[in-house]
């Protein structure tokens, strides 16, 4: 008989019904906020970002486990920690990382990490993904979508793409505001827009510079369900079989690169995006993210439970995609 889980009236119930009572999610898309990344970057630099300007442990384990969250994989949010000083940023990168580290150490199995990386500084973040992946045994890598108007497929980014690859790394991406597309529409906040839209440009940027072909061992997660990705893959679809020069850079298809990345649900647990991400990609490559503070895990479990999804496929999306990522959550 399996074990199961003793119900309050004494019955064991069945291996599906404890999974459904206790999901254990692990969530992949849960921002933390150290206290001097809160003074130096969301106060002095006035973010308007309130959620993360009053985030605490005690505030994030609390909506963990109103949403049946078992674990999750913190990060920086954007504008993350470079803003023109390279040892500044490699100071505000270590502290942020060695909070997180500290954070994942004071709770066990509740937190792990995706180290940030004070980008653009090529040689600071090298030595600082040693340091994450080696020393603090850091689960990923926390990568803007752009820095100073360079998408992650740049040539200039290159060595750290390879580095990553060699070390088989989870890269995870957060979009940025980039600075091409700053107050353009009167009245409308710039991530309503172009946060999406920064994650779209950089995701073909990885496929059509051919960094992903090149950097096969790589396991990107995008954010948002890919920002922009699935409701234009039939423009995309076309403009890659219409480049036949590029064909070599993806020589088994555009198509092929973007259905092998993961993509999470925060702020995407709607039917208007869900529907043509699982259009794009199976429910293997779909990971339970909250957006957390600004999002949380309850209404993001019930958004992917309200679509109809399987049994199978919300534990699949909910916890075991992402407990083959990161091991040691499990």
């Amino acid at each position: 008989m399996g074990m199961g889980a003793v119900t309050a009236a004494g019955f064991r119930a069945s291996p599906a019904a404890a999974q459904a009572a206790n999901p254990r999610r692990i969530d992949v898309h849960h921002h933390l906020a150290p206290p001097k990344w809160i003074a130096d970057v969301v106060v002095a630099r006035k973010t308007g970002q309130r959620p993360l300007a009053n985030w605490t442990p005690a505030k994030a384990i609390e909506d963990m486990d109103r949403g049946g969250v078992a674990s999750s994989v913190t990060s920086i949010s954007e504008p993350g920690v470079w803003f023109g000083d390279n040892e500044t940023a490699r100071k505000l990168a270590r502290e942020c990382n060695e909070y997180a580290a500290k954070l994942a150490s004071d709770h066990p199995g509740r937190f792990g990490m995706f180290a940030t990386l004070p980008m653009p500084d090529l040689d600071g973040s090298m030595r600082e993904v040693a340091y994450a992946l080696d020393v603090l045994k850091a689960d990923g890598i926390c990568l803007l979508t752009s820095y100073q108007s360079r998408y992650l497929g740049d040539p200039a980014f290159a060595p750290l793409m390879d580095e990553l690859n060699r070390r088989k790394a989870v890269v995870y991406t957060h979009p940025v505001r980039p600075d091409c597309c700053r107050n353009l529409v009167a009245d409308v906040a710039e991530p309503v827009v172009e946060l999406p839209a920064d994650t779209t440009r950089t995701i073909l940027s990885v496929v059509f510079s051919g960094t992903a072909t090149r950097c096969p061992d790589i396991r990107f997660v995008w954010s948002h369900a890919g920002g922009t990705v699935p409701f234009l893959i039939n423009r995309i679809g076309r403009y890659a079989a219409g480049r036949k020069e590029l064909a070599t850079r993806y020589p088994k298809g555009a198509m092929h690169e973007l259905q092998k990345f993961f993509y999470d649900t925060a702020s995407a647990a709607y039917p208007s995006t869900l529907a043509p991400l699982m259009q794009l990609v199976s429910s293997s490559q779909v990971v339970f993210g909250t957006d957390f503070p600004f999002g949380s895990s309850a209404a993001t479990a019930k958004g992917l439970a309200d679509f109809g999804l399987s049994e199978s496929d919300l534990r699949a999306i909910g916890r075991d995609n992402a407990a083959k990522l990161f091991p040691r959550l499990t």
